[in-house]
Parts: structure tokens; C-alpha cells; sequence
């Protein structure tokens, strides 16, 4: 089963990308199984049922949403091989610009919008340096000197990435995305792969639910500022 994973900034289109590629991809009688990681609630997963694409939802509560996706992978992995897919899609809610849930040897796809600053791309972080694939969505309502400064600096950030422009409402640009969809390696597995970057450090007794302010109340891993 070919696998992927897509993540990027909240409203950025990944779900209007992946549901654009994954209709083309119905039409060539490629299924395509798509399981959505957010934090509190989605309705994303109205959106694929609509289109007839199996989908699956992940709400990570207190849990960082990518920690929480790595740590359910393999299990996704088994109910979309049970589903019958040809392709299985990890749409992380991406919320945290130091994480990224990319896996060595599955393609990872990133997407981000034009309506961002300039400066963005170099906020992002591993999700966007690491991307096999980068989308920039929302080029519509922008002007074409904006789009080529943004797509510059999203080369700059990551220079070996395939960069694609794509419409999430009209779908233009869908198409090649969809092809580069079925040149996904195929995945037996995900057991004993390795992230293609560390998750944060993160133990601290804020983790652990302290809401106190001060230094008594601190513990773990933290860092202090310098003045």
C-alpha cells in the first residue's frame, strides 16, 4: 500500500489538496484511504465520507497531535490495508512548527498558503526542510509577484522539495499532485521505520498538568531565558 503523509499550518488546504488528488485517483480506480489527526474536533471527516473516501479520525486531546500520530501509525496502517486501499494518507493537524511527522522511506508532503508572510517558510520548521513534496495553496487571491517571492523562499527553506502550485477549490494543479500520489513507495510496514526528525523534548511538569507559575512548580525538561 502506497503511503503518505501530508502536514502544514491549521486552514492552510490540506484537506481540499488531498481530497482534489484522491478524487482524480478514484476515477483511475486508485482507493484512496485517508486517516485525519486534529486536537479537540474536525469535520473534515464529513467532507472525505461525502466524496466516498474511507476516513478514520484521531482527536489527540491533551496529547501533542503529532505524537499522537506517531504513536497510532501502525494500527492506521492495518485498518486501511483491512479497508482494501491502494493508498493510505496521514493528514496531521500539524499545529506545532517543530514537529513533523514525516517517516524515512514514506513521501511527505507540506503544505502552505500564500496568505502567510514571506518569512514563513523559514518558521515552519522540520515539516517544510524535510517535505519530499511542498503545496502552496490560496495563489488565487494573491498577485503573481507575491506567488514567486513566497514559492523563493519556500526554495530557500527547502531546496530539494517538489514545488506545486494548487487551487484547493477549483483544483487546478491537482493532477500532478495526484501523480506524484501513485509514485509513493509502497509500504508493507511502518514497524521499525524512524522518523526523519526528532520530536521536542518535552517532560516537564506542565506536561503533567501543573498550572502553577514559579520556579518551585517546575520540573523536567525546560530551558531558561538570559537577560
Amino acid at each position: 500500500m502506497k503511503t503518505l503523509t501530508v502536514c502544514g499550518p491549521p486552514s492552510s488546504g490540506k484537506t481540499a489538496i488531498i481530497t482534489k488528488a484522491a478524487e482524480i485517483l478514484q476515477r483511475q480506480g486508485q482507493k484512496t484511504g485517508v486517516v485525519k489527526f486534529d486536537c479537540l474536533a474536525t469535520h473534515d471527516d464529513v467532507i472525505y465520507e461525502e466524496k466516498g473516501i474511507p476516513v478514520k479520525v484521531g482527536l489527540s486531546g491533551n496529547l501533542c497531535p503529532d505524537h499522537f500520530l506517531v504513536s497510532n501509525v501502525e494500527a492506521c496502517h492495518r485498518w486501511a490495508a483491512e479497508q482494501g486501499c491502494d493508498l493510505l494518507v496521514y493528514e496531521s493537524a500539524g499545529l506545532c512548527n517543530r514537529c513533523a511527522p514525516h517517516i524515512k522511506g514514506v513521501t511527505a508532503v507540506c503544505v502552505i498558503d500564500n496568505l502567510m508572510g514571506i518569512n514563513t517558510p523559514r518558521k515552519i520548521g522540520p515539516m517544510l526542510k524535510f517535505a519530499d513534496i511542498v503545496v502552496i495553496t490560496k495563489g488565487d487571491i494573491v498577485s503573481q509577484a507575491e506567488r514567486e517571492v513566497f514559492a523563493f523562499k519556500v526554495r530557500q527553506a527547502n531546496p530539494r522539495c517538489t514545488l506545486l502550485q494548487i487551487n484547493g477549490i477549483t483544483g487546478q494543479g491537482a493532477a500532478r499532485l495526484a501523480g506524484l500520489f501513485l509514485e509513493a513507495a509502497p509500504i508493507d510496514s511502518l514497524r521499525d521505520r524512524q522518523l526523519r526528525y526528532p520530536m521536542p523534548s518535552a517532560l516537564c511538569s506542565y506536561c503533567l498538568g501543573e498550572v502553577r507559575i514559579g520556579d518551585d512548580y517546575q520540573m523536567g525538561s525546560g530551558r531558561k531565558m538570559v537577560f
